[in-house]
């Protein structure tokens, strides 16, 4: 089937993009199947045609950075951070970053100095002190032998939840195996906590002398993905008179260069890189939003308009102008935008449901790429809805099609396992429980015996070959969504707080933009080895 855009009309018109395949949706009834990794998955319904306003998070969201350059970048200005900076010694300037190591859902153990997976009822299932496996009685000992069940969070642990968490969690191992094998050579006084701090104070470093965000904006395209179908995605939604919002942590600066990359090929004028064209996309946009402060109505951080040609800060009254005091006047936004989409700073959510003239927050559907900057606030706090970008998504779906037969073979084992334990239980009890005659329990015993070796050979089967599967997904921390057959925590805080959760943003542009999403029935990624798919 060929491909649908939008014309001036917004009725629907064929499209093809490379060897990329795509719809865009004027009108719902239409349509051909969407290949699994692109699909949208729903965790509680929802129907678009009661969303009058949809937002986005930039980065990681709209913006996809690529992880080889843009986080190995941040990698190496944290490392010259603690060395220049903290006084960490000039060795660490020789290590490098794998930026395929870690994962997201994985929790750090501050204090010591371990690297966490677990399954949504806090059980530990994968651990390494720094790159060092750890053995399962290390496990227990650790992490199992308590009265009180720990809660894994702050301040003594961090959630990696974040792909920009994946370069400080690496750069955390590293330190915790370079201080146990380096004894005397970390600044005196360090501990894992301790260094864990460093590694935060010397990112944040990073961030606030601008030196990552110059180096974007000098070469865009090395750092950031770049995904055509933003903007037809964006017109999609409001020539279906939906308002389209933009809620960013960057500033306005910033803000600007990367959507202007993104959305320049889409422009309806030509002209200079920036010249703010890609502002006719939204009604609003707020950068320097401070999430997730920003999702709270009794926070006071004021509304600030943006004018974009200087950048300059204008006092509001809860959006309204303020008259300016002096000479200084704002001046007009640029009069070929189609409509002027006004730009702010700070505020809080209170400002922006005004701005938009939202009349309830579950008319709001939000899509970002943070579980707990993102996500968790807006749904918990607002009842916003929600839609979770989840980039490794698609290749995990691509696998868990791959992996069929061997998903089929463990839960073959996992039947023999559970079938030896069943007799040796009932084995037991009988020599235990019943008067048999010597031969008899001569017998019986030596059944016992050979039950014995054959659960153990079962159950090491079964725990290499489920070990070989997870390693499938990855050669450390395995399936994203899962820990054995128990959904990972990850999974279980998509589950809990995402309504939609999909690969990509632009996946909204292959459904109805008046779709009624619903709960499948035939298949959920966080449920995949439950259907038996």
């Amino acid at each position: 089937m060929e491909d649908v855009a939008i014309d001036e009309k917004g009725a629907g018109i064929d499209s093809v993009h490379g060897d990329q395949h795509r719809r865009i949706w004027s009108s719902p009834g239409c349509g051909r199947e969407i290949a699994m990794g692109k699909q949208i998955f729903c965790n509680r319904s929802l129907n678009m045609k009661n969303i009058i306003a949809v937002g986005f998070d930039m980065d990681y969201t709209l913006a996809q950075y690529k992880p080889e350059t843009f986080e190995s970048l941040a990698y190496d200005g944290t490392i010259k951070k603690l060395v220049h900076n903290l006084g960490y010694p000039p060795k660490l300037l020789e290590w490098t970053f794998d930026w395929k190591y870690m994962v997201r859902g994985l929790v750090l153990d501050k204090k010591r100095g371990n690297i966490l997976k677990m399954d949504r009822h806090k059980y530990v299932k994968v651990a390494y002190h720094g790159f060092k496996e750890m053995s399962k009685e290390d496990k227990i000992a650790t992490y199992g032998n308590t009265f009180i069940r720990d809660s894994f969070d702050e301040p003594d642990y961090a959630l990696v939840d974040t792909l920009f968490s994946l370069g400080e969690a690496y750069l955390f191992a590293q330190l915790v195996d370079f201080m146990d094998g380096n004894p005397g050579k970390v600044p005196s006084g360090k501990d894992y906590g301790r260094m864990y701090k460093d590694v935060r104070t010397a990112v944040d470093l990073c961030h606030r002398d601008g030196t990552l965000k110059q180096m974007v904006a000098k070469d865009p395209g090395r750092y950031i993905n770049k995904d055509s179908w933003i903007v037809p995605m964006l017109r999609m939604l409001r020539d279906s008179r939906r308002s389209t919002f933009l809620v960013t942590n960057s500033l306005w600066d910033y803000t600007n260069v990367v959507m202007n990359f993104l959305c320049a090929e889409h422009n309806s004028y030509g002209g200079p890189a920036c010249n703010f064209q890609w502002l006719e996309n939204f009604d609003v946009v707020i950068t320097g939003s401070s999430k997730p402060g920003f999702f709270h109505e009794e926070n006071r951080a004021n509304l600030f308009e943006v004018e974009p040609e200087s950048g300059m800060l204008l006092n509001t009254d809860n959006g309204t102008l303020v008259p300016q005091v002096g000479s200084t006047s704002p001046r007009l936004p640029p009069k070929q935008l189609k409509k002027v989409c006004r730009v702010f700073q700070g505020g809080n959510v209170a400002h922006l449901h005004k701005l938009l003239s939202v009349g309830a927050s579950s008319q709001v559907l939000y899509v970002g790429d943070h579980i707990y900057g993102d996500i968790l606030r807006s749904k918990k706090v607002l009842g916003w809805r929600t839609m979770l970008v989840v980039p490794e998504l698609e290749e995990e779906v691509k696998l868990l099609r791959e992996t069929r037969d061997t998903r089929k073979m463990l839960r073959q084992l996992r039947r023999e396992r559970d079938l030896v334990e069943d007799k040796l239980h009932r084995l037991k009890w009988t020599l235990r429980f019943e008067d048999l005659e010597i031969d008899k329990k001569l017998n019986l015993s030596s059944e016992l015996h050979q039950l014995e070796l054959q659960r153990e050979n079962v159950r090491r089967l079964h725990q290499e070959a489920q070990r070989e599967y997870h390693q499938k997904f990855h050669k450390v921390w395995g399936q994203l969504m899962k820990t054995g057959f128990q959904n990972s925590r990850f999974a279980h805080q998509v589950e809990r707080f995402a309504c939609l959760y999909t690969s990509q943003v632009t996946n909204l542009s292959l459904y109805s933009p008046d779709k009624y999403y619903r709960p499948s029935e035939d298949f959920m990624p966080h449920e995949f080895d439950i259907l038996g798919l």
